[in-house]
């Protein structure tokens, strides 16, 4: 047009210039803003985003799918999805809706796994949404707010073909101030399983139905007769209380045809709580426990539900297959224990349950196998063991997924169950839209597998140990909406187990170095086996001494059994601290039963009694104990005539006992005496006591000395005899002499007559009248009275 407007005149006025000038610089404008837009458009387009897309593909909008009803439709059904939509963007969407596509077939299982890889990603096909009325529009999105949708839709307008599994996407769509147009800014992908007619073939699925929990129960059965037990804390009273993850599993459970499989500890632990028992507390104490209602009616509540179900009972306290086989087996008993763990359970379960359990089953963790674990399952007579396609994995090129049972030698059928089915709700799950996802891809999972082949075949599906009660309402709805399909029939555990074998499907074992690295790090230590063992050995010291060994051996046996149990998996600290307290337990008890300290003794003479007492504190007599008494100088000292003796032991409970030794001196000196007690196969029991008893035995030389003093006494007396007889003859003579001196002396006598007694207290310089009169009130002295002068050099006198 300028140079259009320029070949009109040749010379064009300065104000006509000036006009064409301004008009090319505003037709020019838009072309240099979009000139100025290139290089961020080309920026996003290079990094494959729209300007409302993250990295990962996800949109500005998150779509969340809680309800998918029914997850199985049929001909005639109403396909009710329901759920929310929240603007994650930071500016407000507008002319949004909410519509619901369905995508092409998914014809193998790896496809429904792609699928759940990007289930939120905006990129990709979606197939053609079904518009209409069936949609839920919204005005507008205002950012971090969450609006709920709910639609509904005819089966038939689905427009669903064959047999299979489809695609299922809910997608919002709208836009925004910075991009006018309309685009799909979140979505959410599922799937719907299509069977509406029954399946020429049916897949007979086993589903495993887990009653397993942690360890709760203590070795201490409280210093009572009846033998209370103790808890370690209130948490099993919160699991099968109402509402808890036990009592929902157990409710969840008993409308549903599975095969329950169960750990006999539960039970006890359960059982333990109708009666009496008590709870750690704080400062080492424990409190009463109160839920013996809550226990009883979750009893009742279980017998009912398995009243005309396959029970599976694991060894006692679920223990750690692949630990044991990996770090136990070379420490002595670590296998006996296993052993125990498995012949307790018919005398656990059946009394409890009043049903007979299935014991021909081992568990591993996760089903991961090696040589090592399938002997040491099969070890304690399980000739079963439950792996898993992911540890046996398929070396034949099989096109579809072979039956659970393989033999694999030794007469061992190992029951595979499918992986994928088995993790498909190992998620967090605390939302409706994840158990729903969860839901569907388990369904979608199970009608590919069937459609795989027209061969029947036997599934089995073992989940985690102890789901989250949402993982549990998870597998539950799954599980309900799968036996009501039409290509899907329950089966018992014992049944897959004898069921015949593909012969294609691999039977070898993987190797040790195959076990998963992530598995073997959260396996109990060797550590953990030796102290078990040492527990052991003590309590086998201990129980040969006990009049009702049974009270000890039993709850002491049983705290083993829950030492090497499976959940101690990931809690290695409090694993270690659980078999601290068992084994100091034990200690406490072996200790109740002991040796009185001894002061020293002094031992004057030839021979002494010299008693030792046996303190019992057990509420149960003690027997079978021999206490013996050593000298470990028997030169000087001997003890019954020889070095050591023994004597048989027996108290009763809450008593003491005094055992009385013969000894005999043999020299002067000091002897150290060491009691100790031994049980009767020669096993030192307790402590010793050691004492010192110092010998003081009058010896040869003594005597002599003593002998001579006697002699020195008789002659003294004889020598004093001889003098008064004297003495005697002289006044006898001077009396002959003195005759007239006599008739002098009036009537009666002398007035002072001088007798013998006189006359030698004159001798003897001492006058009798000299001593004070003893009073009556003068205590009669314990020894004669003894000499103040020194004794004789190298004598010493005991008092």
């Amino acid at each position: 047009m300028a140079e259009a407007a320029d070949f009109q005149g040749t010379n064009p006025s300065p104000a006509r210039r000036w006009l064409r000038r301004t008009a090319a610089l505003l037709a020019g404008a838009p072309l240099l803003a979009g000139l100025l837009q290139l290089p961020s458009a080309a920026s996003a387009n290079a990094a494959g985003q729209t300007p409302l897309q993250d990295a990962t593909g996800s949109g500005s909008v998150a779509v969340a799918l809680d309800s998918l009803s029914p997850s199985v439709p049929t001909d005639g059904d109403t396909l009710t999805v329901s759920g929310t939509v929240t603007n994650n963007g930071k500016q407000a969407v507008t002319g949004a809706h909410v519509g619901l596509s369905v995508g092409p077939q998914l014809n193998t299982r790896s496809a429904i796994d792609d699928i759940a890889k990007d289930s939120g990603s905006v990129q990709g096909t979606t197939g053609s949404e079904i518009g209409g009325k069936y949609v839920e529009k919204f005005s507008k999105l205002t950012p971090g707010v969450a609006e709920h949708f709910s639609i509904s839709v005819p089966v038939d307008k689905l427009d669903l073909g064959d047999d299979g599994v489809y695609q299922f996407a809910v997608s919002l769509s709208g836009q925004t101030s910075a991009q006018p147009w309309n685009q799909v800014l979140g979505i959410q992908r599922t799937y719907l399983p299509w069977q509406p007619d029954e399946a020429d073939t049916k897949t007979k699925t086993t589903f495993l139905w887990p009653l397993v929990s942690t360890v709760h129960m203590t070795a201490e059965t409280g210093s009572n007769e009846q033998q209370t037990p103790v808890f370690l804390n209130d948490d099993l009273a919160k699991e099968i209380s109402p509402g808890g993850r036990l009592d929902e599993m157990l409710s969840l459970g008993e409308s549903l045809d599975v095969t329950w499989v169960i750990d006999p500890d539960l039970l006890a632990s359960v059982d333990a709580m109708t009666r009496t028992y008590r709870v750690r507390a704080a400062n080492n104490t424990t409190t009463a426990g109160t839920h013996q209602a809550v226990a009883k009616r979750w009893l009742a509540e279980l017998q009912k539900a398995v009243a005309d179900k396959e029970v599976v009972a694991l060894p006692f306290a679920d223990p750690d297959l692949a630990s044991l086989a990996h770090n136990g087996t070379s420490v002595t008993g670590s296998l006996s224990h296993l052993k125990e763990a498995t012949d307790v359970v018919a005398n656990t379960v059946e009394p409890i349950l009043h049903v007979k359990p299935s014991t021909d089953f081992a568990w591993p963790v996760e089903g991961a196998v090696d040589p090592s674990i399938v002997k040491v399952a099969t070890s304690a007579g399980a000739d079963q063991v439950i792996a898993r396609s992911d540890s046996l994995q398929e070396t034949g090129g099989l096109s579809y997924t072979p039956s659970a049972a393989r033999p694999i030698g030794g007469g061992t059928t190992a029951v595979v169950a499918d992986a994928r089915l088995s993790e498909a709700f190992q998620g967090d799950l605390t939302t409706a839209s994840d158990g729903t996802l969860a839901v569907q891809q388990f369904l979608a999972q199970t009608l590919s597998l069937d459609l795989q082949t027209n061969k029947q075949r036997s599934i089995v599906v073992a989940p985690q140990r102890i789901p989250t009660t949402h993982q549990a309402q998870a597998m539950a709805d799954a599980l309900a909406a799968l036996q009501g399909g039409n290509w899907s029939e329950a089966q018992k555990l014992t049944a897959a187990a004898k069921a015949k074998p593909d012969p294609g499907a691999t039977t070898k074992v993987p190797s040790t170095t195959a076990y998963p690295s992530s598995l073997r790090k959260q396996e109990l230590p060797r550590s953990a086996f030796e102290e078990i063992a040492t527990t052991q050995d003590e309590l086998d010291n201990f129980k040969v001494i006990l009049s009702d060994e049974s009270r000890v051996v039993t709850p002491f046996g049983r705290a083993m059994n829950r030492g090497m149990s499976t959940s101690w998996r990931g809690r290695a600290t409090t694993a270690a601290s659980f078999r601290d307290d068992v084994d100091n337990h034990l200690t406490d008890l072996t200790s109740q039963v002991k040796l009185i300290d001894k002061s020293d003794t002094k031992l004057s003479g030839r021979s002494a009694t010299i008693p030792v007492t046996v303190q019992n504190n057990l509420v149960q007599g003690v027997q079978h104990l021999t206490l013996r008494l050593t000298s470990t100088s028997p030169t000087r000292l001997q003890i019954g005539g020889h070095a050591y003796q023994e004597q048989a032991v027996t108290v009763s409970g809450g008593h003491s006992q005094t055992v009385k030794f013969t000894t005999t001196a043999k020299a002067n000196g000091q002897a150290t005496v060491v009691a100790q007690l031994y049980t009767e196969d020669g096993q030192e029991y307790g402590n010793a006591v050691t004492f010192d008893v110092k010998v003081t035995e009058f010896t040869a030389t003594v005597m002599l000395v003593i002998g001579g003093g006697f002699l020195l006494l008789v002659l003294a007396g004889f020598r004093m005899y001889t003098q008064r007889k004297r003495a005697a003859a002289r006044e006898a003579e001077e009396g002959e002499e003195g005759g007239p001196d006599e008739a002098d002396e009036p009537a009666g006598g002398p007035k002072n007559p001088e007798g013998p007694e006189d006359r030698l207290r004159e001798e003897s310089g001492t006058d009798a009248r000299a001593d004070e009169p003893e009073q009556p009130s003068d205590p009669t002295p314990d020894t004669a009275p003894e000499s103040t002068d020194p004794s004789g050099t190298g004598e010493r006198v005991d008092r």
